[in-house]
């Protein structure tokens, strides 16, 4: 049985030498599967992450997410320096990010990075391996339809896990799945960019310059207007953060008039973490397209 100050310690040797100490310990957040902490050591400020899940890979995948996103953009994104299990316990250890006062032009900064991170396609729609978003898995098969991609890894996953769990009844899973055969003609024909995969505001930081900061991505390739319409689905950004974005690579017309159907994922997403408050919204979505 581990104490949460052993485990600490034992991150700090396994990853930075058996000379390196904690001076410190303050817990930033905590929730039902994670914790991130400070870590005051002999070798400089950290962040660790722990994480109480039985999914041994999951904080791995992060910092595979993280090194994508670091090689694909001028925006910061934290250096990752170990990761491992302690007893029950998965961990990433990373850059620590001090936060400031945003810069004039933070905005501006975040659509311009983000349009930089979009403008790296691939063939294929998808990922090289599965990864998660937040703690649910989330499939990345590789296919070269973005519709059949969409459907396929994305809502029929947490659609049928949202009623093995009881969360929605059989008449609504039926009605969901009627409206597949109308979206082909929705989408704008687009090659697959990489995407951050759930950008909102709680995974866009400040750090020490006053400029953004991605972190907590669920990376894949797909259609580019899932990050936006992401972006907007809990009030949005500021105008000048879409505004920048655009000035590099400007939406297809009527974004807003297929928004909601790219944000049936991740509300899924927030009713199988969450509960069914999520389910009214994606009730409004799938009537609007029946």
């Amino acid at each position: 049985m581990y104490d949460q100050h052993e485990i600490y310690a034992q991150v700090i040797t396994v990853t930075l030498g058996p000379m390196a100490q904690v001076k410190s310990a303050s817990l930033i957040a905590a929730g039902n599967h994670n914790q991130g902490v400070r870590l005051d050591t002999s070798e400089g400020i950290f962040f660790l992450k722990l994480n109480f899940d039985h999914e041994k890979d999951i904080l791995a995948k992060e910092a595979e997410g993280l090194q994508k996103l670091r090689k694909s953009t001028f925006l910061k994104v934290p250096e990752t320096f170990g990761l491992g299990r302690v007893g029950d316990y998965n961990y990433l250890l990373s850059e620590f990010i001090p936060s400031s006062r945003q810069q004039l032009d933070y905005w501006e900064n975040l659509g311009l990075g983000l349009a930089q991170l979009h403008l790296n396609t691939s063939r294929l729609f998808g990922f090289g391996s599965d990864n998660y978003i937040a703690s649910l898995h989330q499939k990345n098969l590789q296919f070269d339809s973005w519709l059949n991609f969409f459907i396929e890894q994305r809502l029929e996953p947490m659609l049928g896990k949202a009623y093995f769990d009881r969360l929605i009844p059989l008449d609504f899973l039926k009605k969901f799945q009627a409206i597949y055969p109308r979206l082909d003609s929705i989408f704008p024909k687009e090659k697959p960019a990489l995407l951050h995969g759930d950008i909102w505001s709680g995974n866009v930081i400040c750090d020490r310059e006053g400029l953004p900061c991605l972190i907590d991505p669920a990376v894949y390739y797909g259609h580019r207007e899932m990050d936006i319409a992401f972006s907007r689905l809990f009030g949005g950004f500021d105008s000048r953060f879409y505004e920048a974005y655009d000035s590099i690579v400007p939406l297809e017309p009527d974004f807003e008039s297929r928004m909601g159907i790219y944000n049936l994922y991740p509300l899924l997403v927030h009713l199988n973490l969450f509960g069914t408050a999520y389910l009214p919204g994606i009730e409004k979505i799938v009537k609007r397209f029946q």
